[in-house]
């Protein structure tokens, strides 16, 4: 008799010891697809925001060519690399405007408001901004050469690494005057004025 109640006791613990292996098996893994789903849902998170922060459209580069669009506004917009050679924009508003790259190779931009825009290495070379509102306008590296600067307002511009003529240069110093929010620097340090 004791060693039959000692195998129903054995079965017992066995039983219980399988039942309770079972139990654990079955909490681990539902803490594994727990786990698992919030795994998952945080990857999808991360491409959802790639997605739509990483492949946002940027701006396209458009092309006006020998176009004539005097009084046009471009005001506030993102032109860059965009291109006006030979365009006739006099008097055309351009204030505030980012103009990175552009290409205004022998554009006509008399009496036009570039006033606050970005020209960071922009082409200005035999452009015509006679009269031209150049106010707080950042020119750096923009390339200048031959470019007609007579009566422009050039106050705060920002002519950092600007490769432009000597006599243009001088014209320029006897009106430059300010100091460019955006940059920092002061105009007349900027053109090498003496």
């Amino acid at each position: 008799m004791n060693s039959t109640n000692s195998r129903l006791s054995d079965h017992i613990i066995v039983s219980k010891l399988n039942s309770f292996h079972n139990q654990l098996r079955l909490e681990h893994k539902t803490s594994y697809w727990i786990w698992a789903t919030i795994f998952s849902l945080f990857l999808w998170g991360i491409v959802g925001i790639t997605a739509t922060v990483g492949f946002a459209p940027t701006a396209l580069a458009l092309e006006y060519n020998k176009e004539i669009l005097v009084e046009a506004d471009f005001s506030g917009r993102d032109l860059t690399d965009s291109s006006f050679t030979k365009a006739n924009l006099r008097q055309s508003n351009f204030s505030n405007t980012n103009l990175r790259g552009v290409s205004f190779f022998a554009a006509n931009l008399e009496s036009a408001d570039l006033s606050g825009s970005d020209l960071t290495n922009a082409t200005l070379d035999s452009a015509r901004l006679i009269k031209t509102n150049l106010t707080n306008a950042v020119l750096d590296g923009a390339f200048a050469a031959n470019t007609k600067f007579d009566g422009a307002i050039i106050d705060g511009a920002d002519f950092t690494n600007v490769l432009l003529r000597p006599d243009e240069q001088k014209k320029l110093c006897k009106v430059a005057k300010g100091t460019n929010p955006i940059t920092g620097r002061d105009t007349r340090d900027t053109l090498f004025c003496p």
